[in-house]
């Protein structure tokens, strides 16, 4: 069966499923489960699979190409639809899913069972007795919050039995550790340095665990048990001088995570923020290279990290998705308690999630190779213009002209955000005379795409993710037809100025979008439209300044354009023609011994 066959079969099949929600399962030719998605309408989602792939991604064409057959599942809901989905990933593990790390990256903090209990790390449950803290992705923030507690309630980090005497180490001697070797503490107060240790990381410093502390140290000077109350005092100094030179980002919610995406073609960076007690205590990043559908990034990925991952009261995210309500549904399920999902407009909070885009962007910047700001900018242009992901390549047109004559076009290139000058191209426009704007911008775009589908011009042969023109609707108007007569989907925006000529925002058909909120994407879109007029304008002043020049030459008798354009490309300026001498002039294609003496004569006689 042909690969055109199959399509139109399996979309026939999809177009008898219900509108029902459920879950689709996709199958390759060996009968392997390769992609797993959840739907409100069956049908709706699973046409589209097959439908016109011009507006898919190219992970998205290349999953449908594997796809032999799909099976789905019926729900009740959309929200048992996402329930059925999460597990069935968990199972399966299909290539085309958003997979995140198994048990084996995962970190934690372990508590030994034993009488002198000890605080340690570790990356795998091996151990009954003991007790864990996590999971963790960060093996780094693991260690460091170890090493912190270890400090501040003074337990040892040697691998010694406390149960003998033994001679202490220099940790004591430094004032690091309170040596139990040398019973020099309790088994009763070392116990309770480790549950308040314990609290301690579950919980944050904070005041709480001060007044606790205090408490304690009072009832201890009460028994006059001075050298106890003197090393829970130190505790209490250590905690607040840890709190003061801790320099974490504080938020007016004590619990919360923040996540933010950055994508670029089909790999995404989603970044984490996790606030407890008001403050920053974990940032992670997750790359995820196997995402088809950018509707169920966040669906997927979220079900997936709270599976291991204890659920706040707020989640904070940068885009909406379809699924908010009933992840928000399961969420509450799973904790009892309320849980909102929220996509903050303005403020703190808002602050929090460009804070969160921002390190997303510069860790796929990273794994690209680009500079942070230039992927943190294109990123914020995709979410601001409704992209499906970041624009890699960027072409913009700007036409110049002087009350009609000598116009042109010219066509600029970015790749990931820096100007490509190998691919940058200039147009005289042939089709009429006049100075007609829309007219110039149809026939620049018409001639590019001409060349596109010649594939000849190495300029012209791969297609921008995104399409800028120096104007309005009027300009937008006018390519839009271009477009759609050479079968070109590629996203096409205008470039508006103020009456100062500055970038003022990007034009839609709907109207206009407001960039200079975004300092990001309103540099990268300004420097854009700026290049792109500085190239055509200096075309157009090179042109006139050729047509000035061959004009002197014209009000000769006996030459006219063509015979100046020859003699201004045979001696390449006006000064060499003036000192050429009659043989030199001769040597010109089109020029005998009688219109060279005329030029001689003309600018020596």
């Amino acid at each position: 069966m042909s690969d055109t066959t199959k399509l139109a079969s399996l979309k026939q099949k999809a177009n008898r499923l219900p509108h029902s929600p459920g879950v689709y399962i996709m199958k390759n030719k060996s009968g392997d489960i390769i992609y797993i998605g959840k739907a409100k309408s069956l049908k709706n989602r699973v046409t589209q699979y097959f439908g016109a792939g011009s507006g898919h991604t190219e992970k998205v064409r290349q999953m449908v190409s594997h796809v032999d057959d799909f099976e789905y599942v019926l729900c009740d809901s959309e929200f048992e639809a996402l329930i059925l989905e999460n597990s069935l990933i968990k199972q399966n593990q299909p290539k085309y899913n958003i997979l995140l790390k198994d048990d084996k990256g995962y970190h934690y903090i372990k508590i030994t069972g034993d009488r002198w209990k000890k605080i340690t790390t570790s990356m795998q449950i091996d151990d009954k007795s003991a007790q864990y803290i996590g999971p963790y992705y960060s093996s780094a923030v693991v260690k460091d919050t170890v090493a912190q507690v270890r400090k501040i309630f003074k337990l040892p980090d040697c691998n010694r039995s406390f149960d003998k005497y033994s001679k202490p180490c220099l940790n004591f001697h430094i004032g690091l550790c309170d040596a139990p070797c040398r019973a020099n503490i309790s088994v009763q107060q070392y116990s309770e340095a480790v549950d308040s240790a314990i609290s301690f990381i579950k919980h944050g410093g904070g005041e709480s665990m001060i007044k606790l502390l205090q408490q304690k140290m009072l009832e201890a000077s009460e028994k006059l048990d001075f050298e106890y109350a003197a090393k829970l005092r130190d505790r209490i100094n250590a905690i607040k001088k840890l709190s003061d030179n801790q320099k974490v980002v504080m938020c007016s919610y004590k619990n919360q995570d923040v996540f933010a995406s950055a994508l670029l073609e089909n790999t995404a960076c989603i970044a984490a923020l996790v606030f407890r007690n008001g403050k920053l205590i974990d940032k992670k990043h997750f790359i995820i290279e196997a995402f088809t559908d950018k509707n169920d990034l966040y669906s997927q990925f979220l079900t997936q990290y709270y599976n291991t991952n204890d659920i706040p009261p707020r989640i904070l995210i940068d885009t909406d998705i379809e699924s908010r309500d009933v992840l928000q549904r399961w969420f509450c399920e799973r904790t009892g308690k309320k849980v909102e999902i929220l996509l903050p407009q303005r403020g703190e909070q808002k602050s929090l999630v460009d804070m969160c885009r921002n390190n997303a962007a510069d860790n796929l910047a990273q794994k690209t190779e680009l500079l942070g700001r230039e992927m943190s900018a294109l990123n914020e242009l995709e979410r601001l213009l409704g992209l499906k992901t970041a624009p890699r390549i960027i072409e913009a047109y700007d036409i110049s002209n002087t009350a009609g004559d000598e116009n042109v076009g010219g066509m600029v290139v970015f790749r990931d955000g820096k100007p490509y000058k190998p691919h940058y191209r200039m147009f005289k426009i042939k089709g009429f005379v006049g100075q007609d704007d829309y007219r110039s911008m149809a026939e620049v775009l018409d001639r590019r795409f001409e060349e596109y589908k010649r594939g000849e011009n190495e300029g012209f042969a791969t297609l921008p993710d995104l399409i800028l023109l120096d104007g309005g609707k009027g300009q937008i108007s006018a390519v839009e037809s271009v477009l759609k007569k050479h079968d070109i989907n590629v996203p096409l925006f205008g470039m508006v100025k103020d009456s100062k000529h500055r970038t003022r925002a990007i034009a839609t058909n709907g109207g206009d979008i407001s960039i200079k909120a975004n300092e990001s994407a309103y540099r990268l879109v300004t420097a854009i439209q700026d290049e792109v007029h500085r190239f055509a304008i200096t075309y157009h002043k090179k042109r006139r300044s050729k047509k000035m020049l061959s004009s002197e030459l014209t009000a000769i008798e006996g030459i006219g354009q063509n015979r100046a354009h020859a003699l201004l490309k045979h001696f390449k300026t006006m000064k060499a023609v003036r000192a050429a001498t009659i043989d030199e002039l001769c040597s010109v294609k089109g020029i005998n011994k009688d219109l060279a003496q005329k030029i001689y004569n003309e600018f020596n006689i």
